[in-house]
């Protein structure tokens, strides 16, 4: 059997993406007419070999039939808008999702907001920052990370869960848990978005118990879990198994499209496999919904850096989120709030003229 694949690519910005759409010579990306593109590339997959090739849209209707129908079903939701469907947030421009961390081991900022004053007047800086989103976690789910009880999770996360409504009644209020005890906890406290790592797959039973909420979900990729993600991870092809990955679990929720698209940069991936999926990540477009991507502070900045690392990695997280923004990624999970939306700011000024 033969699937294919399709990426938007070839870029334009500011007022020659608008001057090429009036023209009819690209195409907006995600209903943006600020960013264009005029090109795709087709990606074949059969049992044994991944074949790719880059073409005009015009070229698309010089296809073959079958091909034809499915790149310009693929086109209508790379260039769709994106619905909005979280309170006070719009997809339309870029988000910045601040990270609170209530635990004692994460890995960059483990223990350092604990105390329950120290944890809301850091939300509340993130929020004057320029968060739109508070990712709030109990967890840790750093490579090599032990699952825990998931009692001892809610007492981490208890007050600022119980309190943050009515601190921050219109900040989207983000919960990070593979579990559901948690998860059903939240939703009497006004969550707004399920956030679990594992997708889904930590506890079966956790889609059917929200199914009632239709509460929105971030749909995250891992391979394995916490502990063993990191050992030797594989792909046949990491943009498409992960692609499947996401194509599959967006038809088992059965209508749900509050779901937003988290390819789990650092999660069961090695530098190779981050890298491709960062300079790809275009491919996800074509499954018409907003995408949520992480790099902040993790591994693979390190990585290529070497003796140039930091502590706070913002140099490399800012540039990898300015490149995620180039190709419309809408929402980006960070922990210095202030300096990547200070980023934001300048590339979407430079790329406006």
């Amino acid at each position: 059997m033969t699937k294919y694949y399709t990426r938007a690519c070839n870029f334009y910005y500011g007022s020659q993406a608008k001057l090429l759409i009036k023209k009819n010579q690209a195409l907006p990306l995600c209903g943006n007419i600020l960013v264009a593109f005029d090109k795709i590339e087709i990606f074949e997959r059969s049992n044994k070999t991944i074949l790719s090739k880059i073409i005009h849209i015009k070229k698309i209707k010089s296809l073959s039939k079958t091909l034809r129908t499915k790149i310009k079903k693929d086109i209508k939701n790379i260039t769709c808008k994106r619905i909005n469907f979280l309170r006070h947030v719009n997809f339309s421009s870029p988000i910045v999702m601040g990270v609170l961390n209530l635990t004692p081991d994460s890995f960059s900022d483990g223990g350092k907001f604990n105390k329950k004053q120290k944890s809301l007047k850091h939300i509340s800086q993130m929020i004057k920052s320029g968060a739109q989103i508070i990712d709030i976690g109990g967890e840790s789910t750093r490579p090599g990370s032990k699952t825990i009880h998931p009692k001892k999770e809610w007492k981490r996360v208890e007050y600022v869960v119980k309190n943050f409504k009515k601190k921050f009644k219109n900040i989207c209020f983000s919960l990070d848990s593979r579990k559901s005890f948690l998860m059903l906890k939240a939703i009497s406290h006004g969550v707004d978005i399920i956030n679990d790592v594992s997708g889904f797959k930590y506890e079966k039973s956790s889609l059917l118990k929200l199914k009632k909420f239709k509460i929105p979900k971030v749909l995250h990729h891992m391979q394995g879990t916490p502990k063993t993600m990191q050992v030797r991870p594989r792909y046949k092809h990491v943009l498409l198994d992960i692609y499947d990955f996401f194509e599959k679990n967006i038809k088992n929720l059965n209508g749900d499209m509050k779901i937003i698209l988290d390819p789990g940069i650092g999660f069961g991936k090695t530098l190779k496999h981050n890298l491709t999926l960062i300079s790809k990540i275009s491919l996800f477009h074509s499954l018409g919904l907003p995408i949520l991507v992480g790099t902040s502070r993790k591994r693979f900045i390190n990585q290529i850096s070497g003796k140039f690392d930091s502590e706070d990695r913002t140099g490399g997280t800012v540039a990898s989120v300015i490149y995620l923004l180039s190709q419309g990624v809408q929402i980006f999970r960070v922990h210095n709030v202030r300096e990547v939306k200070q980023g934001i700011l300048v590339f979407n000024k430079i790329l406006s003229k």
